[in-house]
């Protein structure tokens, strides 16, 4: 007596149809994602009642009540500004500036960071404040 032996064809999933799915979900999500700049430390902005909102600040420059100037979240050195301005200014030529200043830091320092800004040849310089009620 012989038996016989049926070969079944084994089921297989195709899942070509679904990585092509998340593959587009994928794409369609980093596209749509906006990348939120910040400066890496809390400032407490002075309000202004001609405040207008910037939407192309590529580049920002927080002054710290004391002293302290931070881009990117790093603490630059008041030397090391226009070095740094220089580098993102080059990556992003149509950006402009923006210096997020505390409420208690002093003028000499936003002059001169906005003079080192200014000598990185940046061409559009604005001052963060809060819209005053």
């Amino acid at each position: 007596m012989r038996r016989r032996h049926f070969q079944e064809d084994e089921a297989e999933i195709n899942i070509t149809p679904m990585l092509d799915v998340v593959f587009i979900m994928l794409i369609f999500f980093i596209v749509t994602t906006s990348f939120v700049k910040e400066t890496g430390v809390s400032i407490s902005r002075p309000s202004a009642s001609s405040a207008k909102q910037v939407k192309k600040g590529n580049i920002l420059v927080a002054i710290k009540d004391t002293g302290k100037i931070w881009i990117n979240k790093r603490e630059i050195d008041i030397r090391a500004v226009r070095a740094v301005v220089e580098k993102m200014h080059a990556e992003n030529p149509e950006g402009s500036a923006v210096i997020i200043a505390d409420r208690g830091s002093r003028t000499g320092d936003l002059v001169t960071v906005m003079d080192q800004i200014k000598a990185a040849k940046v061409e559009k310089i604005s001052i963060a404040a809060t819209k005053a009620d």
